[in-house]
């Protein structure tokens, strides 16, 4: 979604220019030439990283000729640091420009990486307001700070609003409020994630629960989970239009987070993954929430319910207060406003971070 709307950034700026790149649809329909999609390189977790640490090699010496062979007068990379800073440290060998557009999370764990960062980077630009303060107090490096890519797209949804009919399991259209479930976009962890989140929806049956189902997943692949649920309908490629008409939802820790406050819906994040990578993520990560929007406001903003603490007493106990809780929704409210006012930048991201790209490859 933001290589997407950088693209399209880019090209209203340069209307010629020649773009190529790994990616998804998004990033196609914007104008590049997609060479390899996103859904062939996603392996979360340490141990799921390691049994395809093959395919991953592969990857990596596939895209290095690929660049190679296009030639680029500058090599954009956005987040996805295990398998980017690798292409960063290459590319500045080979004397070729590196712009580095939303960066690795390096104020959570890895710090040690900054310093290859900052060697191989030529630009980085940041979309968290701490983050500019993070590099240039800690490690005296000058970042750009572009505000954040969320804001203009939504923005932009909220500007075309679509209504969203959902049906119930006899296929009519059902009037209960909306509750959103965002359980992720990779199977392993939408397998974890997933049976408790529909599992409070017995709780709650005055509201129609729906599952955000993810663009590059088959709705069979929901609906061995959803089928003995005659309240839970799965919405596809819809998520926007699904958070603009739930009362609440239940969203898997990740960007989805910020998105869900960022369209003002109150939610509970949830973190459940194999025992093992959780106990090492325990040892290795450094912050005090695993949700955007706790760590920018620095705050508990919104109840994480991580690991054992994620089963179907505690969401149900915290949906309910979601709900019915006047002071707890006013509360909420007040500091979401808060947020998107932090999160806020003179112009868009995307046009701000275009331009620096089109001056970089012009030097």
């Amino acid at each position: 979604m933001h290589g997407g709307n950088l693209i399209a950034a880019i090209k209203k700026k340069d209307a010629g220019a020649d773009i190529r790149g790994w990616g998804g649809d998004k990033m196609e329909d914007a104008g590049m030439k997609l060479v390899k999609h996103y859904r062939d390189l996603a392996f979360m977790g340490f141990i799921e990283v390691v049994k395809n640490l093959g395919t991953i090699l592969k990857n990596l010496k596939y895209c290095k000729q690929n660049i190679l062979d296009f030639k680029p007068d500058v090599l954009v990379l956005i987040d996805y640091p295990g398998f980017n800073l690798r292409i960063a440290k290459w590319a500045k060998e080979q004397g070729i420009k590196v712009v580095y557009y939303i960066s690795p999370q390096v104020w959570a764990w890895k710090e040690n990486r900054v310093k290859m960062m900052k060697q191989c980077i030529d630009e980085m630009l940041v979309i968290l307001p701490f983050e500019k303060d993070y590099f240039k107090n800690k490690w005296n490096w000058d970042v750009t700070y572009v505000g954040h890519p969320l804001i203009e797209e939504i923005a932009k949804k909220q500007n075309s609003i679509t209504d969203l009919l959902i049906k119930d399991s006899k296929g009519e259209i059902n009037q209960k409020p909306v509750i959103a479930m965002l359980p992720g976009s990779r199977k392993q962890e939408i397998e974890k994630k997933l049976p408790v989140m529909l599992a409070v929806s017995k709780a709650f049956p005055d509201y129609q629960f729906a599952v955000a189902q993810a663009p590059s997943l088959e709705t069979s692949f929901y609906e061995t989970f959803t089928n003995q649920y005659p309240n839970v309908s799965i919405v596809n490629n819809r998520t926007y239009d699904l958070l603009m008409q739930s009362s609440a939802a239940l969203v898997t820790s990740g960007t989805a987070t910020l998105e869900t406050a960022l369209f003002g819906v109150p939610e509970v994040v949830c973190y459940k993954g194999s025992e093992i990578s959780y106990q090492i993520a325990k040892r290795v990560i450094s912050i005090k929430y695993i949700s955007l929007v706790n760590l920018i406001m620095d705050k508990e903003v919104v109840k994480e319910l991580i690991q054992n603490e994620m089963n179907v007493k505690n969401l149900t106990r915290e949906l309910d207060q979601l709900l019915n809780d006047p002071e707890r929704q006013r509360q909420i409210s007040e500091d979401y406003k808060q947020l998107k006012n932090k999160l806020s930048a003179e112009g868009t991201a995307s046009e701000k971070a275009a331009e620096i790209i089109i001056a970089s490859a012009s030097q």
